[in-house]
């Protein structure tokens, strides 16, 4: 997992089990308004459930939705960790 200088990293490099705050959508055109249709929007709490065997797709809780998002969008969603619940 890399981060950034404010703790940021890329959404693919999250553990399951995680909770994440997103920070910040690096995705333009139609995926970007879809994926802020879907509640990807920055500040958004999104709960990481599981990865695919080879690690994509992976699926996320988001406001009470289970959503399925390929390595190539969720890497361009940036997210801080939240504490340990």
């Amino acid at each position: 997992m890399v981060a950034d200088s404010k703790g940021a990293f890329p959404l693919c490099d999250a553990q399951i089990g995680d909770s994440v705050r997103i920070t910040q959508l690096c995705i333009e055109g139609a995926m970007r308004l879809r994926l802020l249709d879907l509640g990807f929007i920055p500040g958004a709490i999104i709960k990481v459930l599981q990865k695919s065997p080879l690690g994509d797709p992976m699926a996320f809780r988001v406001s009470q939705t289970t959503i399925a998002l390929r390595k190539e969008e969720s890497s361009q969603i940036l997210v801080e960790k939240l504490g340990d619940e």
